[in-house]
């Protein structure tokens, strides 16, 4: 059995560096497979800490238009979960980044939890996170997740009480998605209100080994700023990039934009509480 540790090894060296990590979203297969492929080596050389894959789905019902319609994309192309761990390998051959998996349940579903939580393991992968997985029904997902090595990644919203983001926390490992804002992902001009509260309520409930990273509408240098600022581990950028790629841009500009959001993620941030 493989096991991955990029994940942890990153944050191990970004807390050295007082940097944030920034997490950075693509989909699987839009505009292509080969492209895809082009993008993610252009986010990784624009200086992205962990690189997050989604799993083409018909029905991704958290997610932006964007998003969405990357996905059906990329579905209309034939792009199937075996696709998007061939471009897993085919990163591993010169690469160390992180890569994180973003998939709804009913493809795991389909080919089964544990071949899923194998063929991850097998590819190195270093992380999945399923956002329609609660976790009063995710015991044995995580079961497999912890025999192959890979990192359990669960969400938290704006409704989520503080009892509920400490049993959410026992589930999880490697970080904790905090979703920002109500509502579908997507870019946003302004940060949402909900946000900066939100970060300074989560912080203290979460155990030292659990990481912190904020998304949903995290598009400029600072939005970023501000949520590391507020104590966020990292941040995740998703529509933003999914949005350039459709308009399609070069992997030399998307490299450019990813390193001007890097940037934002070496500003001051508190000590953890």
């Amino acid at each position: 059995m493989i096991v991955s540790n990029y994940l942890a090894k990153r944050f191990e060296e970004l807390q050295r560096r007082q940097e944030a990590a920034l997490v950075a979203f693509l989909m699987a297969g839009d505009p292509d497979l080969p492209r895809t492929l082009e993008y993610a080596r252009a986010v990784e050389g624009g200086g992205a800490d962990v690189l997050g894959l989604g799993v083409p789905f018909s029905d991704p019902i958290a997610e932006s238009p964007t998003l969405e319609e990357a996905a059906h994309r990329a579905l209309r192309h034939g792009v199937h979960l075996q696709d998007v761990l061939q471009i897993v390998r085919e990163l591993r051959k010169s690469s160390t980044i992180p890569i994180l998996l973003l998939s709804y349940y009913n493809p795991i579903l389909r080919l089964g939890e544990e071949a899923f939580a194998r063929r991850c393991s097998e590819a190195n992968v270093d992380g999945v996170l399923i956002p329609d997985l609660p976790i009063e029904e995710a015991t044995s997902w995580v079961n497999q997740a912890r025999k192959y090595g890979l990192a359990r990644i669960f969400s938290a919203t704006p409704e989520t009480g503080d009892e509920r983001v400490k049993q959410i926390c026992e589930f999880s490992s490697g970080f904790l998605y905090l979703v920002s804002r109500y509502g579908a992902t997507g870019a946003r001009e302004a940060l949402a209100e909900t946000a900066l509260p939100l970060i300074e309520r989560v912080r203290p409930l979460l155990p030292s080994d659990l990481k912190l990273v904020v998304g949903f509408g995290i598009s400029t240098r600072p939005q970023i700023e501000s949520v590391v600022r507020a104590g966020a581990d990292g941040v995740m950028v998703t529509s933003a990039l999914v949005a350039r790629i459709a308009e399609g841009i070069s992997p030399e500009a998307l490299s450019a934009y990813v390193r001007e959001l890097k940037e934002a993620t070496r500003c001051p941030s508190p000590a953890p509480s």
